[in-house]
């Protein structure tokens, strides 16, 4: 960065607004609700089975981190959980989740300072795989005049806002892995820069479909331990051998700071950093020398003005492949430094699977959780790491006193994604 650009930056940083989260929900393979999926986590329990939904014993990989007993009526009004994709359903639930636990009450004005940045890194997947089935055997007549909405990629963003009655800024963001946590670092900007007062922003994602687990069982990215579905994922394992595809959603309520302590909001964290950058090198693999990562650690914690030597936990992004864990971890090593094996590093995915769009957004939460409880969750299955030197939080949680954490989201397509949340202090 040069000279010019790092005193930008700074004066960016003096004068923007401070952003904080008033409000969470989650929908995981480990439960609904945040308090569900967190206790969970540190009981090191794991969402992954045998996946249930569709036919899949002619897959390569026949396991999956599906919501289990998922019923939408119980968590959403019949006409909506009727006309939704099970990931706005999702994304729905958690931002419900979200709103009530930021006490907010939507008022003209305030409905119209309030922006919702909700993505998804697949989207409406199988609403739209039935829509050929149903023309062929019913007809033209048979298509929801809705179908076009409904299967759009925005679909959840604007249920959220139609639901709250927001009238501000309404976007759908879509950036593969990355997807929730580039939801978020967007909103937070937009706080920053004054164009909102409040955000809802996260991701969501229900890809387990048999064309998705089909396509990335080729591209070689998912694990084939069909015969133990809880010992599958394994980030930072030595037998490691690839990822879970699992559906989630993750969604945060987002205030600038000083809309939050008038209102006497609870505040959860600060969004203290936010970076992001593209590998430019290869559709699934991420680059050798993990320039991307690297480039996007670096800008968050220089967006956050915190040195490497602050960071106190990562919840890495450690999806269980051979590639990528090696090159995160290698990654990290180099952005921290000595910092790197004096911290817990861990990855939840080893009991989520990895949830795509909503991997960053629930894995955000996670952090906000570790800095408020002083425990991080651990990595389950990790019986031989592949670093001696790291902390990857083996099996069972740790306790550790966190004021900063950092959040790494790395994605097909070269997409990083970092946030760095902090403890809020006045």
């Amino acid at each position: 960065m040069s000279k010019s650009s790092e005193a930008v930056q700074a004066e960016f940083r003096r004068l923007r607004r401070r952003v904080v989260v008033t409000g969470w929900g989650a929908v995981t393979p480990l439960g609904v609700g945040v308090p569900t999926t967190w206790s969970a986590m540190l009981a090191g329990q794991s969402g992954i089975r045998r996946v249930a939904s569709i036919s899949a014993d002619d897959l390569g990989c026949q396991i999956t981190g599906e919501i289990h007993d998922w019923d939408p009526e119980a968590h959403l009004p019949r006409k909506i959980a009727r006309r939704t994709d099970s990931y706005a359903q999702y994304a729905l639930t958690a931002a419900t989740e979200a709103v009530e636990a930021a006490k907010l009450v939507f008022d003209p004005e305030l409905a119209a300072r309030t922006g919702v940045l909700v993505g998804s890194g697949y989207g409406p997947v199988n609403y739209n795989n039935k829509l050929p089935d149903l023309l062929r055997e019913k007809g033209p007549r048979a298509i929801s005049p809705l179908s076009q909405v409904t299967g759009a990629m925005d679909s959840a963003a604007v249920e959220i806002s139609l639901l709250f009655g927001t009238t501000g800024p309404c976007r759908a963001m879509s950036t593969a892995c990355a997807t929730g946590t580039d939801s978020i670092g967007e909103a937070a900007r937009l706080i920053q820069y004054g164009a909102v007062d409040v955000a809802i922003a996260g991701g969501a994602d229900n890809c387990i479909s048999r064309a998705d687990l089909a396509g990335c069982g080729n591209a070689r990215a998912l694990t084939n331990r069909n015969d133990a579905p809880e010992e599958a994922s394994r980030p930072f394992d030595e037998d490691r051998d690839g990822f879970v595809m699992s559906a989630g959603a993750g969604v945060v309520v987002l205030e600038a700071a000083d809309h939050a302590i008038e209102r006497g909001a609870p505040i959860l964290a600060e969004v203290a950093g936010f970076g992001a950058s593209a590998d430019s090198y290869h559709w699934t693999a991420p680059h050798p020398e993990g320039t991307g990562a690297k480039a996007a650690m670096r800008a968050a914690l220089a967006d956050a003005g915190i040195a490497p030597e602050e960071v106190d936990y990562v919840n890495a992004h450690g999806t269980s492949t051979p590639l990528g864990d090696a090159r995160e971890v290698r990654s990290i090593r180099e952005v921290l430094g000595e910092r790197a094996t004096r911290i817990p590093v861990s990855s939840t995915k080893s009991m989520t699977g990895h949830m795509i769009g909503a991997g960053g957004a629930v894995e955000a939460i996670v952090c906000g959780m570790a800095i408020r409880e002083g425990v991080v969750p651990p990595t389950i299955n990790c019986h031989k790491p592949l670093d001696a030197e790291m902390n990857f939080v083996p099996h069972t949680p740790q306790q550790h006193d966190i004021r900063v954490a950092m959040n790494n989201s790395f994605g097909f397509g070269g997409h990083n994604a970092v946030l760095v949340l902090r403890r809020w202090a006045v």
